[in-house]
């Protein structure tokens, strides 16, 4: 998606369900580059995994989604969206990963799904490039084609900025009605999400209403 504030994509990404010894096939037939995020869809499972080799990749277990890892200077933006309120939290994500890792490191390396994770990255010392939060005009057509798209108005997205780009941004995860504790100022949030929702009904019981359907 081309936005005039930047670009937005997904990284390439494959999902499996199959006998863990043919995904390096799989993978390689998908055209998918190392290492990959495994992202496991049991529900009780609060672990990823980034397989940096293809032997490693047999290690894993199905189902899954495989993502292709983007480098992003180990900074993650949770982007709340309630109604048509936006909110955007740093959070601390995976390092970078260079040559040298990829030749270095074999199997598979288990970390916390961020949204898991206690450590928050407000109040570090980070680079300004790696910490300037998306640019807000991106974020509201972003929530606005994904609330038209989805018919949601409450879920969050977890964007990261590729390395060495100031304007290329990608959504690596989407979570329906997430839990709202850490969101900056949720209380005042909610509440007015939840007045509006009330004086939509009002408006709607007015009588001449018409939805303008039909």
């Amino acid at each position: 998606m081309l936005i005039f504030a930047g670009k937005v994509g997904v990284p390439k990404q494959l999902f499996v369900n199959t006998d863990p010894l043919s995904i390096p096939a799989a993978v390689m037939r998908a055209g998918l580059s190392l290492p990959l995020v495994a992202k496991p869809l049991v529900a009780k499972s609060h672990e990823l995994s980034l397989a940096y080799d293809a032997a490693s990749l047999t290690k894993l277990e199905p189902p899954l989604v495989l993502q292709e890892f983007v480098n992003h200077g180990g900074v993650l933006f949770k982007v709340y969206i309630v109604g048509d309120a936006i909110r955007v939290v740093r959070r601390f994500s995976l390092p970078n990963v260079d040559e040298g890792d990829l030749s270095n490191n074999a199997g598979v390396f288990r970390f916390p799904r961020v949204s898991c994770a206690a450590a928050t990255a407000e109040d570090a010392d980070l680079d300004p490039h790696v910490a300037e939060l998306p640019p807000r005009p991106l974020l509201e057509i972003l929530a606005r084609e994904l609330r038209r798209r989805l018919g949601l108005r409450l879920f969050n997205i977890d964007m990261i900025r590729e390395h060495g780009t100031r304007d290329r941004f990608y959504v690596i995860d989407m979570n329906y009605f997430p839990g709202y504790g850490k969101m900056p100022g949720y209380e005042h949030v909610f509440t007015d999400f939840l007045l509006s929702l009330d004086q939509q009904k009002e408006y709607k019981r007015r009588p001449g209403y018409t939805s303008g359907e039909g």
